[in-house]
């Protein structure tokens, strides 16, 4: 991927399929129907199969929970339509209001997650490692993620205490910190990896 610092590239899909139908209750998207959960699932790692911790595979029998972020990619992608409870469908626009009412820094951080996401990473939320994504380059239940990702615009100030912390949590679950460093206009990512030698 250009200009990211780290990766190697992997494609999770050999085929696309859809688009798919899924429904919008309260910060959740819950695609009902099965196969279509096993499909979205098996184009690379969206959601989470209802009560099934770690997966193996799309042999499941339950519906698939997709996080607010993942759902707009999908919509975006035109890979999903997402209706409201009453039936109602939600355009595109209405799902990036939703989700900039449910995230902070939404615009920022749906950003680099289409970027990885666009480069064949799996993406996932980092919130038990404390940062905002936890990138795969296989997949939940294959490999551990590698890299812990932090969203940053490029006009937030960082502090040096807050990177070391954040480097050093990374240290101790193996995984490489990485800043992505957000601009809007234009529209770009960099990707900063940091690597930790003991002196």
């Amino acid at each position: 991927m250009s200009g990211c610092v780290g990766f190697s590239h992997n494609t999770c899909s050999e085929y696309v399929m859809g688009p798919f139908s899924g429904t919008l209750v309260e910060s959740r998207i819950i695609i009902w129907d099965i196969e279509d959960s096993r499909s979205i699932f098996s184009l690379g790692y969206y959601g989470k199969p209802l009560g099934i911790y770690k997966p193996k595979g799309i042999d499941f029998e339950t519906p698939l929970i997709l996080d607010l972020i993942e759902g707009c990619y999908l919509v975006e992608s035109r890979l999903l339509t997402v209706n409201n409870v009453s039936g109602k469908q939600i355009i595109l626009k209405e799902m990036k209001e939703i989700c900039r009412n449910q995230y902070v820094d939404f615009d920022i951080k749906y950003l680099v997650f289409k970027k990885l996401r666009d480069g064949g990473y799996i993406v996932s939320p980092g919130i038990k490692f404390g940062c905002d994504f936890a990138v795969y380059e296989h997949g939940p239940g294959i490999d551990h993620a590698p890299y812990l990702v932090q969203v940053v615009d490029n006009q937030q100030d960082i502090t040096a205490t807050g990177i070391v912390l954040a480097g050093r949590l990374a240290t101790t679950v193996k995984k490489q910190f990485i800043l992505a460093i957000t601009s809007m206009k234009p529209r770009r990512v960099y990707f900063l990896s940091f690597d930790w030698w003991r002196a």
